[in-house]
């Protein structure tokens, strides 16, 4: 199969000719790639197990690929779930069959793994079960959620960081001094201002910041000189880094559902509109602040889930542009609302019970009598109907018999939940009342 990563094409981007081919020339990514570090051991013994390289682009993924694609002397084959699919998979298995009868190990590489969805993951159980193939994925997005279970308890997952703005900055002057691969033949001069520039408006994204520079290189005039004018002609309206299936994906849906936990509206509105500018579905923004309504305020303020079922309702009717201004009241309602998590911890405690002691015996008195039978076996005697008492209320219990007096809700003294407190407190009263 043809690579798919050839960079001998003659006008292949910067960033792939400058792909380094060795560890020592690697930039980023000390932690894993060090000396005496985990994969740089396992690349120069050879001994490269299944893996999952976890990390956003342009971090450097695929160049680890090449750099063990150099190193081991077992057969390395390329392949991509954006243009590939099953079928070649398959293809791929028999071809492995092959050469391992003849003593040669083939090791897979899959760009984009998340691509392949959970059904189409699965074909690949067999040959890394086996041991057929050592199965190496790149991706984006958390494998947690994106990589079936079975598929990821036999890989070793890799986390992988943006690159400091310094390594950037590396890349910039090395491709800069090339002149056999990279940009030196042209006489460029990159002004420290613009140099600084691009390492910070990449976001850690190396294969952007080369990329950026060759752009850059094509704008000079007579005098090759690379200044931050030319740069924001280059680069334009930089979109915000944020990829809807990846870390930035998780980290600011966190960081805004945490500013609404936190009673802060104004990091609330600003992660809001990081979301919206950066593409983010709104569907998926109210359905975060459906789950918060509940699990962060609950009966503190039962308005609050009221309020964004409402903001649904309206937002599916406006759409988008004027959609923000909706999600925005929306927000400062969540963020500004009295917060109690005590159904949410309700919840929870129930089901931590019923996995404990399993399916405990309904109480005979709140059993549903619905045949004759039933009835002389004592199905629903004693019952006491609650609106034949005053205030509706007879203090029976309803509890299995072994669960006699646990508590799973305890409502806190905030927002409504506090009335909650005082009414669960007076009809106690007057169940002692009627006693006495």
């Amino acid at each position: 199969m043809k690579s798919l990563f050839d960079t001998t094409a003659p006008h292949a981007p910067l960033a792939e000719r400058m792909r380094p081919d060795s560890l020592e020339r690697f930039v980023g990514q000390e932690h894993i790639t060090g000396p005496g570090k985990p994969l740089r051991e396992l690349i120069e013994q050879d001994r490269i197990p299944s893996l999952i390289f976890w990390g956003p682009p342009g971090c450097g993924k695929t160049t680890l690929a090449h750099i063990m694609a150099a190193a081991t002397r077992s057969r390395f084959v390329f392949f991509s779930a954006i243009m590939n699919g099953i079928k070649e998979v398959r293809e791929l298995f028999k071809e492995a069959e092959h050469h391992a009868a003849s003593g040669k190990h083939t090791i897979l590489f899959v760009d984009e793994i998340h691509r392949f969805n959970k059904a189409q993951q699965d074909a690949f159980l067999p040959a890394v079960e086996s041991g057929l193939i050592t199965l190496i994925g790149a991706t984006t997005e958390n494998p947690s959620f994106e990589v079936i279970a079975p598929l990821l308890s036999r890989c070793r997952v890799l986390r992988m960081h943006p690159l400091p703005p310094e390594h950037c900055g590396r890349l910039l002057d090395e491709a800069l001094a090339d002149g056999e691969r990279g940009l030196g033949r042209l006489g460029l001069t990159l002004q420290p201002e613009a140099r600084q520039y691009i390492m910070e408006a990449v976001h850690g994204d190396g294969r952007k910041a080369l990329n950026t520079l060759e752009l850059a290189a094509s704008l000079t005039g007579h005098d090759r000189t690379i200044d931050t004018t030319i740069l924001a002609d280059a680069l334009q309206h930089q979109p915000l880094l944020y990829d809807k299936g990846g870390d930035g994906h998780y980290e600011v849906i966190s960081a805004f559902i945490k500013s609404l936990r936190g009673s802060d509206p104004d990091a609330g509105l600003y992660w809001l509109a990081r979301l919206l500018e950066a593409g983010e579905e709104p569907r998926f923004i109210i359905r975060r602040m459906l789950i918060l309504a509940s699990e962060d305020i609950g009966n503190a303020d039962p308005r609050a889930l009221q309020m964004v079922v409402a903001a649904k309702d309206a937002f599916e009717m406006v759409g988008m542009p004027e959609g923000r201004i909706i999600l925005g009241q929306a927000v400062t309602y969540l963020a500004t609302a009295p917060k109690s998590n005590a159904s949410y911890c309700g919840i929870n405690n129930a089901l931590e019970e019923v996995r404990r002691s399993g399916s405990l015996p309904v109480p005979f008195h709140i059993r549903n009598a619905s045949t004759a039978l039933l009835k002389r076996e004592g199905y629903g005697a004693g019952y006491q109907y609650s609106h034949d008492f005053e205030n509706s209320y007879s203090d029976q219990t309803f509890l299995p018999e072994r669960l006699r007096g646990t508590v799973f809700y305890e409502p806190r003294p905030s927002g409504y939940e506090k009335t909650v407190i005082e009414r669960m407190a007076w009809l106690k009263e007057q169940i002692a009342r009627r006693s006495s």
